[in-house]
């Protein structure tokens, strides 16, 4: 693995973490946090793990576009956007 492997790796593993503390909190806006929380994840593993970070810039702004979407129409259905 190469340094930044193991750096997103270590990142992804924080991310974990604070969501699963934030998960059992009970504190205003939880679900948006977590979303962001998971889409960082997403993020990390698509641009460090499946080399997307070489791939052409449609697949890029593609993943990048998805989220976005996923997000906001998530966010929409649970009456928070």
């Amino acid at each position: 693995m190469t340094k930044r492997n193991i750096i997103t790796w270590g990142v992804l593993m924080i991310l974990t973490v604070i969501a699963g503390l934030v998960s059992s909190a009970s504190i205003p806006f939880l679900i948006p946090i977590i979303l962001l929380l998971a889409c960082l994840k997403i993020m990390g593993v698509t641009f460090s793990f499946m080399e997307m970070r070489k791939a052409n810039p449609f697949w890029k702004v593609l993943i990048v576009g998805y989220l976005i979407l996923f997000c906001g129409i998530t966010l929409i259905a649970l009456g928070m956007g």
